[in-house]
């Protein structure tokens, strides 16, 4: 029989956080693939788990993954840790799933720890719709077109960040997103486990001061619906309401309903449409 890959979390700063399925998981395992294995050793003599561990990170990851599937294909099963957290959540660990069901490799998580899922749920920010960015791309032209991309997201985003780059990038996020609301989680778990509730520009004074330490979790509010709304009526504002019309017109649609498209781009009632071409009209009647 082949064996199977088990994604095992573990925890973020707090050891109390690891799961008794997860120490269950490490213990039975063949073998533990690491990202760091001197960081985990700590974490497997603190529960006393003897399995045998290998590196497996991103500079290995392609050809390691070739030997980890080849070990699940004699029977063996493997569980994956990362440094911390859930593995697959930003690391080389997502390689390695997509290799397995290639190979046909039976791939199970077991649940726990998850650094933006835990910033997220304490950040006091809304938590029905975000999407994670992890870390911002270490290359310039490809970060800025990250960033702009940002500008327009409703949803609330989350970043990972070390805090030797945090005043960087708030000093980025500012120039866009000055007075979005933002919630700044350090050392989650952790004893001296921090959130700072401001804006990006209170954010972003504030660490200029005080120096930040641990790693961080920024999440940061999205554009607001009502945000969007303004910026479309002061992009149609440059238009005359007839040229406004017109611009429907010409995709085929009827009067009336150009007119009802018109009113809702500008935020104004259709009897001030009608009232404004009719004006418009008027004027050209008399010019001519």
């Amino acid at each position: 029989m082949q064996g199977k890959l088990y994604l095992c979390a573990t925890p973020i700063g707090n050891l109390e956080d690891i799961t008794l399925r997860v120490l269950r998981a490490l213990k039975e395992a063949d073998l533990i693939a690491a990202e760091d294995t001197r960081n985990s050793r700590k974490l497997l003599s603190h529960f006393g788990i003897k399995t045998p561990m290998t590196s497996y990170h991103e500079y290995n990851k392609t050809e390691k993954a070739r030997d980890l599937i080849r070990g699940m294909r004699e029977g063996k099963t493997i569980a994956l840790i990362t440094d911390a957290g859930t593995p697959g959540i930003s690391d080389p660990g997502e390689e390695l799933v997509r290799m397995c069901y290639e190979a046909g490799i039976e791939v199970t998580s077991l649940p726990g720890a998850c650094a933006c899922v835990t910033a997220l749920t304490m950040s006091g920010l809304p938590t029905r719709r975000f999407c994670f960015e992890a870390f911002l791309p270490a290359d310039k032209k490809e970060r800025r077109e990250i960033l702009r991309e940002l500008e327009r997201e409703t949803r609330t985003i989350i970043l990972y960040e070390a805090p030797h780059r945090l005043v960087r990038t708030l000093e980025e996020l500012a120039g866009a997103f000055a007075q979005r609301k933002i919630s700044v989680c350090r050392e989650l778990t952790k004893k001296h486990e921090t959130v700072l509730r401001a804006t990006v520009a209170e954010a972003l004074e504030y660490y200029r001061d005080q120096e930040p330490r641990g790693e961080c979790v920024i999440v940061m509010e999205g554009k607001s619906h009502k945000e969007i709304q303004r910026e479309e009526q002061q992009k149609w504002e440059t238009l005359t309401v007839r040229e406004h019309m017109q611009y429907y017109l010409a995709q085929g649609m009827d009067k009336k309903e150009a007119m009802k498209q018109t009113a809702k781009d500008r935020g104004v009632s259709k009897r001030d449409i009608y009232r404004e071409t009719e004006t418009e009209t008027g004027t050209e009647t008399e010019t001519g």
